[in-house]
């Protein structure tokens, strides 16, 4: 009898789980509420990259006065900007589903809930149906996490997803949350002109990452006029007249016109009836999961962001790949794990960042003997040629092999550029594999060679 697979959530973990298995010769079955392709993927990281993608146009439109070129301020219509966030998003999610019906995979809209350990309940707009299955994946996401201190209205007071398509370009804009999300959006909003504040819970953006990182796209952000409130945390959002007021815990208030979160994410679960299944989860609502992605129960599975790992697409589509392998088998063969201290990681702000592997900090924090090589962009033709020479690579290696252990990017197309190191820290290769490469000139990833050496 053919191998019933169910997979809860149309993002890139149950596209890949979902393509793959059915090319295994699983049965698949994909159950979505929202929209094939994920609700996070489309509703949030392909539109904000778009915007960022235009703010990156005019903020290059500012640096072409170094390049021979008079300067010029392009303006934005906001409704072709509009027309473009939905043509990108409506052109993933349909190649997406053909992709899907090609394989033969049935798509169910609709919310699920688990009955049993190996049965679920489908509320469509139909009714209500009954799936029974041999294996499962819960691949269901995250949402925006809204603090009990603060109750978003969509128009003033934002959550991330509110943000796009935008009604209109903000006058002002506080940023909550100095993470990943929070500064990409304050590069977003400051690139289209906005005056923009920063609430930073501690003293540098980006805790976590590499300080000299985190330093040089905080002088990127004071140089565009961003205001940074270091060490302080909000507490209140009061909305006015005209805008907002935002109250932080050290005294310090912010006035704009708009304010959005960003400080974190919620795992989709409630809802699910994970308890029927006897599936597990964490105090904050994450699935544990094993090497697999296996939970507690051995038929049941989850991946992607729900699972508590690395939220990153790129993660989410490799997991779902690999549970479709443990679905039907193919680990009893050569199978190689999901490490996650070797997934690269890209900030898309203006520098951009990237990262992959060892951290120097880690590395200190650990005792570990490692060798750090930094070379700035500064130093390579094409970095001048760009006119824009901001930025470093760092390539950290092992002292005794020369074996690459990580690094980290700054700069132009930084994002793209680390696919080299990473490819390096998943082979196991060394800083002399990457000096021996035959790289173009003039090329900003001449600089990768530099640091090797």
């Amino acid at each position: 009898m053919t191998h019933h697979f169910v997979i809860i959530g149309g993002g890139p973990a149950g596209n890949q789980a979902a393509t793959y298995a059915a090319r295994l010769g699983a049965r698949v079955t994909m159950i979505e509420r929202d929209v094939v392709g994920g609700a996070a993927h489309l509703w949030d990281c392909i539109p904000s990259k778009t915007m960022i993608a235009t703010g990156g146009a005019i903020s290059f439109s500012h640096r072409i006065g170094g390049m021979g070129l008079a300067e010029t301020t392009p303006s934005v219509d906001i409704d072709a900007l509009n027309r473009r966030i939905s043509g990108i998003k409506d052109h993933m999610r349909d190649d997406t589903t053909e992709l899907l019906r090609s394989q033969a995979v049935e798509i169910v809209h609709g919310s699920a809930r688990f009955t049993s350990p190996h049965s679920v309940a489908v509320t469509t707009a139909e009714g209500e149906r009954t799936l029974e299955f041999d294996s499962a994946l819960v691949a269901t996401g995250t949402r925006p996490r809204i603090p009990e201190w603060c109750q978003p209205d969509g128009d003033r007071i934002l959550t991330t997803r509110d943000c796009y398509p935008p009604k209109v370009f903000p006058e002002s804009m506080t940023v909550i949350g100095s993470g990943v999300t929070g500064v990409e959006f304050v590069h977003m909003f400051a690139s289209f002109g906005a005056d923009v504040s920063l609430v930073v819970s501690r003293q540098q953006v980006l805790p976590g990452k590499d300080p000299e990182a985190a330093a040089i796209l905080e002088d990127s952000f004071l140089s565009s006029g961003v205001r940074l409130l270091k060490g302080a945390r909000a507490t209140e959002i009061e909305r006015t007249d005209d805008g907002v007021v935002v109250r932080c815990d050290d005294g310090r208030q912010v006035s704009s016109s708009h304010a959005v979160l960003a400080i974190g994410s919620v795992p989709n679960t409630d809802g699910l009836d994970l308890a029927a299944a006897g599936v597990e989860v964490d105090p904050s609502g994450y699935i544990p999961i094993n090497h697999h992605c296996v939970t507690n129960q051995p038929h049941i599975y989850a991946a992607g962001d729900v699972s508590g790992k690395l939220p990153l697409s790129s993660v989410a589509s490799v997991q779902g790949r690999k549970v479709a392998e443990h679905v039907m088998g193919l680990h009893t063969v050569e199978h190689r794990h999901l490490d996650y201290d070797k997934a690269a990681s890209a900030i898309f702000t203006e520098p951009e960042i990237a990262d992959v592997g060892l951290a120097e900090a880690e590395a200190f924090a650990l005792g570990r003997k490692i060798r750090v090589t930094k070379v700035p962009f500064a130093t390579t033709p094409k970095a001048l040629i760009n006119n824009d020479p901001r930025g470093f690579v760092k390539i950290i290696s092992d002292p005794a092999t020369g074996v690459v252990l990580g690094g980290s990017i700054v700069g132009q197309h930084a994002a793209e550029l680390i696919s080299v190191i990473a490819l390096a820290v998943t082979a196991n290769l060394t800083v002399t594999d990457i000096v021996e490469s035959l790289l173009v000139h003039p090329a900003l990833a001449e600089a990768l060679a530099q640091a090797a050496e």
